[in-house]
């Protein structure tokens, strides 16, 4: 869903219309009106913008509060994700209501939440690695709480800080790695090495080397 263009107003806003402005897009997102993705883009814009212009164009495409009836996304269907000697990957796209499971044993799951709508905020995880891998992909402006232990393993969470003080969503890990991993990363970091290579590529032979995100 794209920002809208810029309303003109220079006023400064202020930190009340900061965390106002950030509410509405909670509100939108519980009405099923921003992915999880959107949410977090849409707040990161908010804590950064500097006119009450620049506030208003954050939520342009919104209607008011109660204006209209939500536009709820379909319930997601499946939350636990098994790959044992064999690979498993499943991107979100439904109305998240319960907590996901995922299970790696001898293989890969990769867990893609940058499309869920989410609409209490917070997404619940148990993520479970043995001898195999399990990749959690967030929208970048998330936090990311882990916890859970790993033996002979790994736990990792390759995301940005999230500024302190600030409301936005929050995606709960709980992971246990034995002579596995366990990852958490961020459009950011998930999507690093293909950017290269597509740098890369663009500067070899002048032309784009596919879309950036898979």
């Amino acid at each position: 869903m794209p920002i809208t263009p810029a309303t003109p107003d220079p006023v400064r806003a202020s930190d009340a219309e900061r965390e106002a402005t950030v509410e509405r897009l909670r509100v939108a997102s519980v009405e099923g009106r921003l992915t999880l993705g959107e949410l977090t883009e849409r707040t990161e814009a908010a804590y950064a913008a500097a006119t009450r212009g620049e506030l208003a164009r954050i939520t342009a495409d919104l209607p008011q509060l109660k204006e209209a009836p939500p536009e709820f996304a379909p319930a997601q269907r499946h939350y636990r994700f098994t790959a044992v000697l064999g690979d498993t990957k499943e991107r979100v796209v439904g109305r998240v209501e319960a907590e996901f499971e995922a299970l790696s044993v001898l293989g890969d799951v990769v867990l893609d939440l940058r499309d869920a709508q989410v609409p209490t905020g917070e997404v619940q995880i148990t993520a479970t690695s043995v001898l195999g891998n399990v990749k959690i992909v967030v929208p970048d402006g998330v936090e990311v709480r882990l916890t859970g232990s790993a033996l002979l393993g790994d736990r990792r969470v390759r995301t940005r800080r999230v500024p302190p003080g600030r409301t936005v969503p929050v995606v709960h890990v709980h992971a246990t790695a034995v002579l596995g991993d366990v990852e958490i990363v961020d459009d950011e970091h998930h999507e690093r090495g293909r950017r290269i290579l597509a740098a890369w590529w663009r500067s070899r032979t002048g032309r784009p080397a596919g879309p950036p995100r898979g």
